[in-house]
């Protein structure tokens, strides 16, 4: 078997930010977001890309069965375009064979001016699709969000050039990340108090062309703000404005009087501090041309290690080189904070900084502001230099400065290793102008063998003077968040990569004789054990916090804890009630797992005062099989009756009746290994003969057989395709061999990359050996995610 190797790179891309009650589906899925959503990003790569060998090199090549890839070479080259055959070869193949490299049948989608290529039309079709809407729900849910986007992006997107700063690609024309995607349109619509949908109005009065981001609700539900920009080629400059809308009226318009006022979205773009008003990011207005790059640079490049010990650094891209880059930078990245209120009134906020984010108190008095400054670093990106985090009222005056810490060169490579100093800053999400951090023990060195490892600290927005921050916890693993409940109940995670464990403590905030207990205690690879996550209900702040949940016939309080359900036979999400105190579980909901996979996305019932009861409660849920695409539902759990609220139609029906099957097989060395296989609509095995077969795949590290063995995923699940998915190639009636497990062992103290080529061979030789005995395919390429590897077997 002779083997052929070939690197791809993708391109990059980026998207706006998106709250943490955001779900993404990828590609033709939904986003559906609580409260707020952002664009997510996509950008077609095509399996041009790939340069496969000539095909009749392959005329000697013998299957394990002794037969010539006859059937399967034959289907290639009738499916297999010019444009996928490298140049070197094409006379080659051309000579050799049937001919298809002059088929005339692609003369017209691969063009011959010699300029942009299109792949043949039955990808395109599936790719020009249009795609479903994103989804965002009100924060009283009782409007929902329709965000329209487009299936790729223009090319004059993808075109354009990018600054690369400091570990970042900017957008110097719209002071944006570089190829951020948007929205086309907004639709609202109203959920009536039985879940169902009511009729919409579409957001007004924007101009053609625009380009939405940032979609926001603020706390009351009553207006949206989003970022605007028209391009150049619809007749703008391409840079974004704040724009706001009215939900009941759709009416939208500009937030400042002023048309040149612009919003630097390189980091953070604008938060609500209350209801009526905003603080935005905006461009300086004095801030004028980049700078010019020097024909001769100031002075040599001099680079220093004042360290008495070398430490090993990760590889970044796209770092700082000189003095002109960081001035350019610089230029980029400062912004002018601006209060705004929704009369149009605005008010400058502080001095021009490098302003990288801003997080209001829950009660909306202050807003906790983030920013970095020089010096900067030519060998680390900019989320190391030094951090400066201060505390400021929410009208504008300077309260007192969290931390200034210095440039953070030396982290080191261990796993577990961060930054010395203050981190995860954030305000309590259940009371008022409270900060809580956390603060390393270990010199943020992994390596070095301490306890407590962390410590959480906690301490009000304006302390007193000479008031020391209070202990809330102690840690001897990494810190990993907090899930706030109220004064008698959080949940605090702590985890430690190279075993693999995970635990979550119980602890009482505001009761210093209450205990701190352990909950959960399992290896984070271990998906059979999830025992899931408790589900969180709004405040009136706007927060989220755990949600506890009461029965009318007991004293005794629960978690409701959403898990993926992970089991042999795939997963099966559930909802089940725990009692917080004993830990005993009722399973309350779970998906049917015979045709269906359902899963629970979010509360619908939290917006009201005091306790929540079971018989109360109301979940938005989404469903979806092999090959029906994912609805979204509104159902009691006391009757258990959905209401449906989307209708989509299938996003590529030509594919609707495509086969799907999980499949199991085993590596050389006794490891369980999982893969889906996808077979094109109609495809029989016994009368078609093989078909080419496209194995896409991620080697994953694992640190015992068991874990790696498990089965993560559901056969079940609808087949989503999108402009980079390989399922793409079922329309040229390839097989896929989506997603089939390469595990990466390294049980005890090995490391995983002590065997890294040895086990990844292996995990390919069973992938291709099981298509092979399946009588699917006869002739394999095998595309490794990372690295970019393509095989050719």
């Amino acid at each position: 078997m002779r083997l052929h190797k070939v690197y791809h790179r993708f391109s990059s891309s980026s998207s706006s930010s998106s709250s943490p009650f955001t779900i993404h589906h990828q590609f033709h899925r939904l986003s559906l977001s609580l409260p707020s959503s952002s664009c997510s990003s996509s950008s077609f790569l095509s399996l041009s890309t790939f340069k496969f060998p000539g095909i009749r090199s392959y005329r000697h090549l013998r299957t394990v069965s002794g037969k010539p890839f006859n059937c399967s070479m034959t289907r290639l080259q009738s499916l297999v375009p010019v444009e996928a055959v490298s140049g070197e070869n094409i006379a080659d193949t051309a000579a050799g064979s049937n001919g298809s490299a002059s088929n005339p049948q692609y003369e017209d989608e691969l063009g011959t001016s010699g300029g942009y290529q299109l792949p043949p039309s039955e990808i395109r079709d599936i790719v020009d699709a249009p795609p479903l809407p994103a989804l965002s729900i009100s924060p009283y849910r009782d409007k929902i969000l329709f965000l329209k986007r487009r299936s790729l992006p223009p090319l004059i997107d993808l075109a354009k050039p990018e600054e690369k700063l400091a570990g970042i690609r900017i957008d110097g024309k719209s002071n944006t990340r570089s190829r951020m995607s948007f929205y086309t349109g907004i639709g609202i619509h109203q959920l009536t108090s039985d879940g169902t949908l009511g009729p919409g109005i579409e957001v007004h009065g924007l101009p053609d062309g625009a380009r939405i981001n940032f979609v926001s609700w603020s706390n009351d539900g009553r207006h949206l703000a989003f970022t605007v920009r028209v391009d150049e080629d619809n007749g703008g400059n391409g840079k974004l404005q704040v724009w706001v809308a009215d939900v009941e009226t759709g009416q939208a318009k500009p937030l400042f009087h002023s048309a040149e006022i612009y919003v630097n979205a390189v980091f953070d773009n604008f938060v609500w501090v209350d209801d009526s008003t905003l603080l935005v990011c905006t461009i300086p207005s004095s801030r004028g041309d980049p700078p010019k790059k020097p024909l001769l640079p100031p002075g040599p490049k001099i680079q220093s290690n004042e360290q008495k010990n070398t430490i090993q650094l990760r590889t970044f891209q796209d770092l700082l080189k000189d003095e002109y880059d960081e001035d350019l930078f610089d230029y980029y990245a400062t912004s002018q904070l601006v209060l705004a209120s929704l009369d149009g009134t605005m008010t400058p906020f502080g001095p021009p900084a490098v302003y990288t984010s801003l997080d209001p108190s829950t009660d909306d008095k202050y807003i906790m502001i983030s920013s970095t400054h020089r010096p900067y670093s030519y060998v680390v990106p900019c989320g190391r230099f030094p951090k400066k985090v201060e505390l400021w009222t929410a009208d504008g005056k300077f309260v007192r400065q969290l931390c200034d810490l210095p440039l953070a060169e030396n982290i080191p490579i261990a796993h577990n290793s961060v930054r010395n100093g203050m981190r995860s800053i954030n305000w309590r999400a259940d009371k008022p102008s409270t900060l809580y951090w956390v603060e390393t023990q270990d010199g943020g060195d992994a390596k070095v063998e301490a306890s407590p490892r962390d410590i959480i600290y906690t301490q009000p927005a304006e302390a007193s003077e000479g008031e020391e921050p209070t202990v809330l916890h102690k840690l001897d693993l990494r810190y990993g968040g907090i899930s706030w409940c109220d004064d008698s109940l959080a949940l605090v995670y702590e985890s430690w990569y190279k075993t693999r464990q995970l635990r979550t403590w119980v602890i009482s905030p505001e009761s210093k004789d209450v205990t701190p207990r352990i909950l959960f205690d399992r290896s984070f690879e271990d998906v059979y054990s999830d025992p899931g996550s408790p589900m969180s209900r709004r405040t009136s702040y706007g927060t989220y916090v755990i949600a506890k949940i009461r029965k009318e016939e007991d004293d005794a309080t629960y978690f409701l804890m959403n898990g993926n359900g992970a089991t042999p036979e795939g997963n099966i999400p559930f909802l089940d009630l725990m009692d917080i105190n004993s830990g005993k579980k009722e399973r309350i909901w779970q998906s049917d797992k015979e045709k269906y996979y359902e899963s629970v996305v979010a509360l619908m019932s939290d917006n009201i005062e005091g306790d929540m009861f079971v018989n109360q409660l109301k979940v938005l849920t989404s469903k979806e099989s092999k090959t029906e695409n994912t609805q979204y539902y509104i159902q009691s759990l006391k009757d258990k009756k959905p209401f449906q609220i989307t209708n989509f139609p299938h996003p590529y029906p030509q594919l609707a009746s495509l086969q799907k099957e999980m499949i199991r097989y085993q590596r050389s060395d006794g490891v369980q290994l999982t893969a889906t296989l996808y077979l094109p609509p109609g495809y029989d095995s016994v009368k078609d003969g093989p078909l080419p077969c496209l194995v896409w795949s991620y080697p994953g590290e694992f640190k015992t057989k068991e874990a790696a063995g498990q089965v993560r995923g559901s056969p079940n699940e609808f087949a989503s395709i999108g402009s980079t998915s390989p399922l793409l190639w079922l329309a040229r009636r390839f097989a896929i061999l989506s997603g089939p497990t390469i595990p990466i062992i390294g049980e005890g103290d090995k490391e995983a990359n002590d065997r890294y080529v040895e086990q990844l061979v292996a995990s390919a030789e069973a992938a291709v050996q099981e298509v092979i005995r399946r009588g699917v395919s006869e002739l394999v390429f095998f595309y490794m995610i990372s690295p970019p590897i393509s095989l050719f077997l």
